[in-house]
């Protein structure tokens, strides 16, 4: 399948969760990477996020295995079991995910789940690991951009159970782990607080932005970047400098 959109192929188009979160950040970026296969510089791996992230589905697959709850899922009065199902390991694969093919634009949108319970009504629930160190208190409400990403992450992921045939619940849950900086010592080893953070999730922006993302790819003209954008801002001022003598309207380059 190709990684870089063509508008003459009947081919379905693979779509990631992260290039929905891409295009909405900046459609410019988003034609760059994915119609001009020309993506963002790669950002630095968080290992410790990793490794918390696979402790954690380790700690809840226990639970899994025992068909019971886990105690933070008692400690925060959620009636509920980590779901039981042979496509989990799929479900969480980073090259696979959770897939539907969205007839309208002939995307096939996916996306990795880090977990998935379910409840007494039979309504699963998409579950995110996060990790952080703060000594803020953790609000996803405070109009972070990182933070409406998150909610657009799970509400994705949403999106795909229900297409997938789910019955699913609005409420997602966030695992936030927080490295505590009040320990007298290192002593090898970091020590974590973990809240369970509800979200209402509301999924109906979804489509109309997969359809404005194919006619985004469709058109032969690059976007305009979102003046908040850094990677476009420094791509233009950085030109600028450069090459001082070039006409600036050539960053608002056509490709006809």
């Amino acid at each position: 399948m190709a990684v870089s959109f063509d508008p003459h192929s009947s081919e379905p188009f693979l779509l990631s969760r992260s290039k929905i979160d891409l295009f909405l950040s900046c459609p410019r970026c988003f034609y760059l990477d994915r119609r001009l296969d020309i993506p963002r510089p790669p950002g630095f791996p968080f290992s410790l996020n990793l490794a918390v992230d696979t402790l954690l589905k380790k700690e809840f697959d226990i639970s899994r295995a025992k068909k019971k709850s886990h105690p933070l899922m008692e400690k925060y009065h959620i009636d509920a079991i980590p779901f039981q199902t042979d496509q989990i390991d799929e479900w969480r694969d980073n090259w696979h995910g959770i897939r539907y093919r969205h007839q309208p634009t002939n995307f096939i949108v996916f996306g990795a789940l880090d977990d998935v319970w379910q409840n007494k009504e039979g309504e699963l629930i998409v579950v995110d690991y996060k990790a952080t160190s703060t000594i803020k208190k953790i609000d996803l409400d405070d109009g972070q951009s990182y933070h409406e990403s998150y909610k657009r992450q799970v509400e994705v992921y949403q999106w795909l159970l229900r297409k997938n045939g789910h019955k699913v619940s609005n409420t997602a849950y966030f695992v936030y782990c927080n490295g505590r900086k009040d320990e007298k010592a290192f002593d090898g080893k970091l020590e974590f607080d973990i809240q369970i953070i509800p979200h209402q999730g509301d999924d109906q922006w979804i489509e109309p932005t997969l359809l404005k993302m194919k006619e985004c790819l469709m058109s032969n003209t690059i976007p305009k970047a979102n003046p908040e954008c850094p990677y476009c801002k420094y791509r233009k001022e950085a030109g600028e400098k450069e090459f001082p003598s070039k006409n600036k309207e050539q960053f608002q380059l056509n490709l006809n």
